[in-house]
């Protein structure tokens, strides 16, 4: 598959990038600086500007997946929707958060007494984004959130899937290392399971 990844040479991006390539797809990889982007013959840097609206749907054109892996401030969701939609490529994989997920019905993360200020911004942000997703007529999209601690670690292949409810372990841990999130969200990418929904990884 032929695979346009914005956001590449961050910490996921830069996983999901290279989980890719393992499989054997192509990629181009986005960046505003996309020089430390690996040598690779399937991989091909290029630089993101995701105000340029031409400059950027006629990047991702000709792609059959484009994967977000930014941050959600200060992105224009809406835009980054309409880019994509514009450049005919049929699917978007977002690379989201945890604060969107419930801890029971209708109690999201975010909400909670105690949740980091430092992490509201963001995590209501992406929660706006998926909104925005929820509300797309036309195309296909997967939201995939990582659990509460999304952190480096070892690419175990072990792991859980779930759909709203952030997922935890017995001892109440919930996290997921990047390069485990990338293996399910490949999967995701090669053999679409959750159309138009969004899904969470963790241990």
């Amino acid at each position: 598959m032929k695979i346009a990844i914005i956001g590449a040479t961050g910490q996921v991006g830069s996983q999901l990038t290279s989980e890719a390539l393992a499989r054997g797809h192509t990629v181009t990889g986005l960046a505003r600086d996309p020089a430390p982007l690996p040598k690779h013959d399937r991989l091909t840097p290029q630089k993101a500007d995701l105000n340029d609206h031409v400059y950027l749907t006629k990047a991702l054109a000709s792609h059959d997946v484009v994967v977000s892996a930014v941050k959600f401030t200060p992105l224009d969701g809406q835009k980054l929707i309409d880019d994509v939609k514009d450049s005919r490529v049929p699917r978007l994989l977002v690379v989201g958060g945890a604060g969107s997920l419930e801890i029971a019905p209708g109690k999201r993360v975010v909400d909670q007494p105690g949740f980091p200020a430092e992490y509201k911004t963001e995590a209501l942000a992406a929660a706006d984004f998926l909104g925005l997703l929820r509300k797309e007529k036309t195309l296909d999209w997967t939201f995939v959130s990582p659990s509460a601690y999304f952190h480096p670690g070892p690419r175990t292949g072990k792991f859980r899937l779930g759909r709203d409810t952030l997922l935890s372990e017995p001892n109440g841990e919930s996290h997921i290392s990047f390069a485990d999130y990338a293996i399910a969200f490949l999967d995701e990418v090669e053999r679409p399971q959750h159309s138009r929904g969004r899904f969470t990884v963790g241990y």
